[in-house]
């Protein structure tokens, strides 16, 4: 049996795949499997994924019906985990050589631990600066965090990034949200680090490519799908009755979301056709009518960097904002 097993949703990949490819297949650790899925790719990755698979029988190759997103695609990959571990890779990033092993290693030494941080790199195209993501002081100490403190510090502006090799029985209990297309792995990873008993990290790198053409990194429609995500998750963590506190700083992360989010729009108005400015605007007053001041601290009802503005519609939507508090 495999003792980790890589997660790779690919779609259009074709450029990027070979390095992350060639970084999974030449681990130092060779007892792997790699799952990758193809998502109903137009250029030549799934003959790529194919042709890799022939060369490397560690590497599986699957499909799905009909372009679904990364969540989807994903959660299909983890049905076929054989593994006790697990982590995801996206098809534009890669691993350092000893990556796997040194998460192993951790799993082995401190049978407590549920997940397992890489040590993080943002790799910047074009020029090819990167910048060490960092992890928090108890972290890149050496010592533990409980699942709640990992849960709130990935809250917090993700001082605890989601790229991390976890437990195969905890991401099946929590796989990929499919609520959306985009931040899957954001709910997922909030969810696998409050459900752990430990959290370490290990001295393996995760190197995250940085690019125009990711959609989380360049203006698309489907970045508005980040308030949609955050209200599943809500839905999720009330579910799982967590502590109000907890529930509290969320709800406050969640705003500020809600709030970036109308930033964002506003500040594209003029690239989004009519109609689909309509269905944001409907979407935008969906979730407006989700918060209730009771559920948020004061701190978020009137946080300076996101009430001050001169822009007149941010301030009509936040008059309707006050309105909700005062109801």
């Amino acid at each position: 049996m495999p003792s980790v097993a890589v997660l790779i949703a690919a779609y259009n990949a074709a450029d990027t795949l070979p390095q992350c490819l060639d970084s999974l297949c030449g681990q130092t650790i060779k007892d792997i499997e790699i799952l990758c899925v193809d998502d109903c790719s137009t250029d030549g990755t799934l003959a790529l994924l194919q042709q890799r698979a022939q060369e490397d029988s560690r590497v599986h190759v699957l499909q799905t019906h009909e372009n679904s997103g990364q969540a989807v695609a994903r959660n299909l990959a983890l049905e076929h985990v054989t593994a006790p571990l697990v982590c995801m890779v996206d098809a534009d990033d890669w691993l350092s050589a000893d990556a796997l092993e040194s998460a192993v290693k951790v799993f082995d030494e401190y049978p407590q631990t549920d997940c397992c941080a890489f040590h993080l790199v943002e790799h910047y195209e074009p020029d090819g600066r990167e910048v060490d993501y960092g992890l928090p002081l108890p972290l890149a100490r050496g010592r533990a965090l409980t699942g709640e403190q990992a849960f709130e510090l990935c809250l917090d502006g993700w001082q605890l990034h989601g790229l991390y090799v976890t437990r195969t029985a905890l991401h099946r209990r929590f796989p990929f949200d499919t609520t959306t297309r985009l931040y899957s792995d954001d709910n997922a990873s909030r969810l696998h680090y409050l459900h752990s008993r430990e959290v370490r990290a290990c001295a393996g790198t995760y190197f995250y490519r940085k690019h125009q053409r990711s959609l989380t990194n360049s203006f698309n429609l489907r970045r508005f799908d980040f308030m949609e995500a955050q209200l599943s998750l809500l839905f999720a963590l009330k579910k799982e009755g967590i502590r109000p506190t907890l529930l509290r700083r969320f709800q406050e992360q969640r705003w500020m979301t809600f709030i970036g989010c109308y930033r964002l729009f506003l500040r594209h108005l003029q690239e989004i056709p009519a109609e689909q400015q309509t269905t944001l605007r409907t979407r935008f007053r969906t979730i407006l009518h989700t918060f209730r001041p009771s559920a948020l601290p004061l701190r978020a009802r009137w946080k300076p960097g996101y009430w001050l503005t001169t822009s007149f519609r941010l301030f009509h939507l936040q008059q309707r904002a006050y309105g909700a508090f005062k109801n």
